[in-house]
């Protein structure tokens, strides 16, 4: 990803700080807070406040000497940076518990994401709404992709299905794959994946426990 306004580029890594400082100044912002510094965040994600000033001086924004960043400004610089105003249009595949959840998660308009459908094959769910999204027949994909202008499909069906309609993603013209299912997908170099490895993470976290 690019910061368009510096034309510098940003790191996954840095990405994922910049949402959490994102939310940091959420809740700062709720609380009435005007200001804030680069120590408050780096206490609250328990990493080094050196980090958090590398990774904000990417950022078209200036702290004050012993004051702190301004609240208000630099939550507006990380949405500019990140490109939170700009919409994107996903359908998720797979109405299984997993692609209701993530249908049923208003945050996602906040970051610029519109969900606006679910698709799956089993006839009981077909025609169903999820938090005011339609379940729709995997058979209409094709026409609603050219429909919506959609290039983003949120992957949350069974590992043994999950190549197979990749496949057929790549073949309707979807650019972006966020793939929730535990297998690594063949694509072509112009189609861009990110895989959500659950599991990947939930063993990194626990992996101290005895």
């Amino acid at each position: 990803m690019y910061n368009n306004s510096m034309d510098k580029k940003i790191s996954d890594k840095v990405i994922n700080r910049l949402t959490l400082y994102h939310c940091i100044l959420q809740d700062f912002i709720k609380s009435g807070s005007e200001y804030i510094s680069s120590k408050q965040m780096a206490a609250l994600l328990r990493i080094d406040d050196s980090q958090v000033r590398k990774d904000l001086n990417l950022l078209s924004n200036s702290g004050k000497t012993r004051v702190g960043y301004p609240v208000k400004e630099l939550k507006k610089s990380i949405e500019t940076t990140l490109g939170f105003s700009k919409n994107k249009k996903a359908f998720i595949i797979g109405a299984g518990n997993l692609g209701m959840a993530l249908a049923k998660y208003d945050n996602f308009s906040n970051y610029g994401l519109n969900i606006i459908s679910l698709f799956d094959n089993d006839p009981e769910k077909i025609g169903k709404e999820v938090n005011n999204k339609k379940i729709l027949d995997i058979k209409d994909l094709p026409v609603l992709v050219w429909k919506h202008y959609v290039d983003i499909a949120i992957l949350t069906v069974p590992a043994c299905y999950a190549q197979n309609l990749a496949d057929y993603l790549v073949n309707m013209g979807i650019k972006y794959i966020w793939n929730f299912t535990p297998t690594v997908l063949k694509v072509p170099d112009d189609v861009q994946v990110w895989n959500e490895n659950l599991m990947g993470n939930f063993l990194q976290f626990t992996y101290d426990i005895k």
